[in-house]
């Protein structure tokens, strides 16, 4: 269940919320909702590229338990995100084999908890996730890393190919962990500064995405199932990053 503190009821206090600088993950507002006040949060939203939605009144009414939302209900972040440029160049300045990962909307909070705790778990400098489309940190997120959310850097791109250019000009190479090659992650060197990319729980990585980055790379399935959960694909990529790193 969700932290009850992780959600904000009410256009005025959404407003406010927003003004002051409080970190918005997400923002569900009732539709044809209208009003002078209605398009103030809605001007706002849209300045600061804050993602959200428009829902039936019964889904509102579900996540503030019939309190009286006035058609809005946002939804806090447990962390403050940081900035790419300011998180590569921290990053640089203290290794010179940064190990980065790239979360191509990942949507399922339990898997994004999961991911993030193993990311603290291999030395992962800082995940990389895209504003629209990806599971927010929210109480389940926080509980699902066993309170690693609080140990890893994390930042909000708008897009994530523009991460990706970001990264390869700072010459960290990409890796994109897809079944859509016949290179093993086991064949690929990250002992070099490197960043991970993993895919939606569903579509995978974006195929304009796979066209920019630097390797392609598949775990070996030797059963009959197809696929791996996401979580446990990147605990394993990011083991063999380990692996590698520890052996050099």
């Amino acid at each position: 269940m969700e932290n009850e503190v992780s959600k904000i009821f009410g256009i005025r206090a959404i407003i406010e919320a927003i003004n002051s600088g409080k970190t918005i993950s997400k923002v569900f507002l009732q539709k044809d909702l209208s009003g002078h006040l209605f398009s103030e949060l809605n001007t706002l939203i849209k300045k600061h590229n804050i993602a959200s939605s428009f829902v039936p009144v019964e889904k509102l009414n579900r996540l503030s338990k019939n309190s009286n939302h006035q058609g809005v209900v946002a939804q806090t972040s447990a962390i403050d995100f940081i900035d790419l440029e300011d998180l590569i160049a921290d990053t640089l300045e203290k290794t010179t084999t940064p190990l980065f990962l790239l979360l191509d909307k990942i949507s399922d909070v339990r898997n994004f908890g999961a991911i993030i705790r193993t990311a603290e778990c291999t030395g992962v400098d800082g995940i990389i996730v895209q504003k629209h489309g990806s599971a927010p940190v929210n109480g389940d997120t926080v509980k699902t890393s066993a309170g690693a959310v609080f140990n890893v850097p994390i930042c909000k791109v708008e897009h994530i190919k523009d991460a990706i250019f970001q990264l390869q000009a700072a010459d960290i190479q990409l890796v994109a962990a897809t079944e859509k090659t016949d290179k093993l992650i086991y064949d690929i060197d990250l002992t070099v500064p490197t960043a991970i990319v993993m895919g939606s729980e569903d579509r995978g990585i974006n195929p304009s995405i796979l066209k920019i980055v630097t390797h392609k790379a598949k775990l070996p399935l030797l059963g009959e199932i197809a696929s791996l959960n996401v979580s446990v694909a990147c605990g394993a990529f990011l083991y063999e990053a380990t692996r590698q790193r520890l052996k050099s």
